[in-house]
């Protein structure tokens, strides 16, 4: 006797007609017709069942301040932290709070259940920490958070920036965060990157860091970060975030450093819709689009994935919590198109993130937890395409968001009277399951 068994999905990796059986908020069996029963039994018609979707990249503490207490302009990076610079004073615990909320409503609605946000340290007054804090233990039933202590103004560069830094970590956030590229200098911007690797041995913590996002191809803090994960020992709880002027360095060059990274266990997160908005603004054309080198870091065996970054802030006015929007950009810019290429993409944005982040639990096999997202599409290609409604999304085995298919009605002669995107325009040769029941 089972708590609830999905029937008739297709999974990630391709196996069709599977059951998924749940009992005390784990999967408990995985295979073709489980003769069983169950409290609630739900037939998804063959559609695509996933993890739910992670993002190993976001900035909570802006979310939604759009427009506070100006817009961005330019539309450039530099205006964006400018304008941060002016909200943040005015910034509240309790408008933190309520707007992390809203976009955690947001997260789950698209079956993302899993989000690492950094948290702006520079402000010594650290109320961003502490509203990000109470939301992760307000939403700890179902999203994990995630919170990187981030000097978004500069480690040695913001006044406190050292001691806000330690105090923050103090008070529970979980990774140690820097942004050597916006030090006064390149060499302060290396000291950085030896402290907070020191700090991070210290207290057994891993490592994200906005690293080289610039469009500068000088800007090689990456390779200072390799070897202080070497020198401290912390290979394989190092991230190197955007990374973008790996876009821009010679190629000679990056056949040295991605051997570098490799050998320190370096994890990277690409942001491509945030990159290729903000990057190669002095460019007229020829024009950079600033994401880096994610198929190259990809193939040298590195644990890439793909993050959100921003949702309606003063750095992009846009966003929606969907991370197939993020991976079906990084598809177009990376120019990985082939069908292997779209099934690593979808792994940057589940099971590769979640190695990233550390998530007990996460997956499709017996044992884990029964966290599980049912799409509108007929498999991973599919789902990457189209960007799919999320009908089902479930937490331990339960039901916490739910959407109804989307459907098109016809009123054309001669023409079908329904459309459904998920199952009408597949590849030819493609099949899905008869739903015996529908969703």
């Amino acid at each position: 006797m089972f708590d609830l068994i999905l029937r008739n999905a297709t999974l990630p990796d391709g196996r069709q007609g599977i059951d998924i059986a749940v009992r005390g908020g784990r999967i408990a069996a995985l295979a073709l017709a489980i003769a069983a029963e169950a409290g609630e039994v739900i037939d998804v018609g063959g559609r695509l069942v996933s993890p739910p979707f992670v993002d190993p990249h976001f900035h909570m503490d802006a979310t939604l301040s759009l427009g506070l207490p100006r817009m961005n302009v330019s539309g450039t990076l530099l205006e964006g932290i400018a304008l941060w610079g002016e909200l943040r004073p005015l910034l509240t615990k309790e408008a933190l709070v309520e707007r992390a909320l809203r976009y955690c409503d947001l997260a789950v609605s698209q079956g993302l259940l899993h989000i690492r946000s950094h948290v702006d340290t520079s402000d010594p007054r650290l109320v961003t920490a502490e509203a990000l804090l109470e939301v992760r233990e307000r939403v700890r039933s179902y999203i994990d958070l995630q919170l990187v202590a981030f000097p978004q103004d500069g480690y040695y560069r913001a006044p406190e920036g050292p001691r806000s830094l330690e105090r923050a970590l103090d008070m529970g956030l979980d990774v140690v965060g820097a942004i050597p590229h916006f030090e006064r200098t390149m060499a302060e911007g290396a000291r950085s990157l030896e402290a907070i690797c020191r700090i991070a041995a210290e207290r057994g913590l891993p490592v994200d860091v906005h690293c080289d996002e610039t469009d500068d191809p000088l800007s090689r803090h990456v390779e200072t970060l390799a070897a202080e994960t070497v020198r401290f020992g912390l290979q394989g709880r190092v991230t190197g975030s955007h990374l973008t002027s790996m876009h821009s360095m010679d190629n000679y060059y990056v056949s040295k450093l991605i051997p570098l990274m490799a050998e320190a266990r370096m994890q990277v997160i690409a942001n491509p819709l945030i990159n290729i908005m903000l990057q190669g603004r002095h460019d007229t054309y020829p024009k950079r689009r600033g994401l880096t080198r994610v198929r190259e870091l990809m193939d040298a065996g590195l644990t890439v994935a793909l993050g959100q970054d921003c949702t309606m802030d003063p750095w992009y006015a846009m966003g929606s919590a969907d991370m197939l929007e993020v991976a079906h950009m990084a598809i177009h810019v990376a120019q990985m198109g082939s069908v292997a290429d779209k099934h690593r993409i979808f792994e940057a944005v589940t099971t590769h993130s979640a190695r990233l982040m550390g998530l007990e639990g996460y997956g499709l096999a017996v044992g884990c937890h029964a966290d599980l997202v049912v799409l509108q599409a007929a498999d991973v290609v599919e789902a990457l395409r189209l960007k799919p409604t999320r009908l089902l999304v479930l937490r331990r085995g339960k039901v916490i968001a739910k959407n109804p298919p989307r459907i098109t009605e016809l009123c054309l002669p001669d023409r079908p009277a329904r459309i459904d995107s998920g199952r009408d325009f597949l590849p030819a040769g493609s099949t899905v399951p008869e739903a015996r029941s529908g969703i």
